[in-house]
């Protein structure tokens, strides 16, 4: 039986990395990786781009191809971690869609993050069905790899030690 706890985090492809992806992400993503502790899973959310990002997707495969050579070139190691394609895998979306059917409209619409980028994005239209799911379809990413960590942004967990 494996005892490693499954970790799952991801980066959507919207365009070239920076310091911030590296520093804030990736050097925590290899330490997480060649810590001994974790089953790590890191995901290309390219699915998660086109929430906001669905009028222009002439670079996206680029975007996804640069992105990860550049976790790569960080350190990440297929041998160690798995590294995916949201969209190559069709479970995310199925069981994504099987979540919406049961997940009542007001709970997505009460979250904060939602009504703030709502307030805070503009030049595009993000009140899609989409938009509104994206929580819907992180669940169903966190459920499928039975992930007890996602390690994002300024909420890290501690399993960064």
């Amino acid at each position: 039986m494996n005892s490693l706890i499954p970790v799952l985090s991801g980066m959507r492809p919207t365009g070239k990395l920076h310091l911030g992806n590296y520093w804030g992400a990736l050097v925590p993503w290899v330490n997480l990786q060649n810590g001994g502790k974790h089953q790590c899973y890191f995901m290309v959310a390219d699915l998660h781009a086109l929430t906001t990002g669905y009028e222009e997707t002439k670079d996206l495969q680029a975007n996804i191809s640069d992105m990860v050579l550049d976790w790569l070139a960080a350190g990440l190691d297929p041998e160690k971690s798995v590294l995916f394609v949201q969209s190559q895998l069709p479970e995310h979306s199925e069981l994504s869609l099987l979540f919406s059917m049961i997940t009542p409209l007001g709970w997505l619409e009460r979250i904060p993050t939602y009504k703030e980028q709502l307030r805070e994005i503009t030049g595009r239209e993000i009140t899609t069905h989409g938009f509104l799911g994206y929580p819907v379809l992180q669940a169903a990413d966190i459920l499928i790899y039975k992930a007890q960590a996602v390690p994002v942004g300024k909420t890290s967990f501690p399993i960064w030690n």
